[in-house]
């Protein structure tokens, strides 16, 4: 059974405005990775805001555990589906524990605080992305790959069986990009989450495919999915002329016996070559 479905869905913001996206079709199950791809402009972050309810689709229909999302308050769908942004603007120094457990608010009253409950949940969280040690430090002390990290302790601690991630290594640096990567990963497979995950950088999903994760990638282009598959099936040098274009090299070199490494390496904007190599089907 799917835990996520997308079904003929197409967004406008306005009436008669052009679409920003249109029949879109989807499924994600429950411990598998569901990846966005696509240049600047091209809907992802749309679309994740009408999985979260805040977008309503002018067509189609999505679907949770089986219920429709349409017949879901915004506090209802807060238990299905968590949220990881690409960024977090850190205004006031609330401690990180603090930070985390507003991720139970949906589960509180208006007028309540947080249960002896809530506040255990908030601290498993920051154990399951190891910064218990910093539950006591102001958010706005940390590092951006620490901050990234709580906003995905948040999410945990919402207890949903969905996160969606809306581009979550953006502004890291080279280290801190590679723990969110394995905390991710540790994630789905200790607690069989589900994640549906826009990104930028295509060897992501290579990343998670490497690591024994089921991962689909839907390449998005031009109001639609151009191709939908495994990073294996969907990467390749072709596509990522038609994606982006720009020329790459689809590298691969063993990491052990059983497995192979792929990265997709980036040579040249199509700008840069000769009309022949433009017109030519890598």
């Amino acid at each position: 059974m799917s835990i996520l479905e997308v079904a003929n869905a197409s967004f406008n913001y306005e009436r008669h405005s052009e679409k920003i996206f249109e029949d879109i079709n989807f499924t994600v199950g429950k411990g598998e990775i569901f990846c966005l791809l696509g240049p600047n402009g091209c809907g992802k972050s749309t679309l994740l805001d009408s999985i979260l309810g805040i977008n309503h689709l002018n067509e189609g229909g999505i679907r949770i555990m089986g219920k429709d999302t349409r017949t879901l308050k915004a506090g209802q769908i807060a238990r299905y589906i968590a949220y990881v942004p690409q960024s977090h603007e850190r205004t006031f120094p609330y401690r990180v524990i603090d930070i985390v457990k507003m991720g139970r608010a949906v589960y509180t009253g208006r007028f309540s605080s947080p249960s002896a409950e809530d506040k255990e949940i908030a601290k498993e969280a920051l154990d399951l992305v190891g910064l218990r040690h910093l539950r006591h430090r102001p958010y706005t002390q940390l590092s951006g790959g620490e901050g990234q990290l709580v906003m995905i302790a948040r999410a945990l601690a919402q207890k949903t069986p969905v996160i969606v991630m809306d581009e979550p290594t953006a502004h890291l640096d080279f280290k801190h990009e590679m723990v969110v990567m394995e905390t991710i990963v540790r994630l789905v497979k200790t607690a069989n989450l589900t994640v549906v995950m826009a990104t930028h950088f295509p060897n992501h999903t290579f990343y998670l495919e490497n690591n024994g994760i089921k991962t689909t990638v839907a390449l998005m282009y031009k109001k639609h999915f151009l191709e939908v598959g495994s990073p294996t099936q969907v990467l390749n040098e072709h596509n990522m002329r038609t994606l982006y274009n720009v020329n790459t090299k689809l590298m691969t070199c063993p990491l052990d016996i059983s497995t192979e490494l792929k990265q997709l390496v980036p040579v040249s904007t199509l700008n840069g070559l000769n009309e022949e190599e433009r017109n030519a089907d890598v």
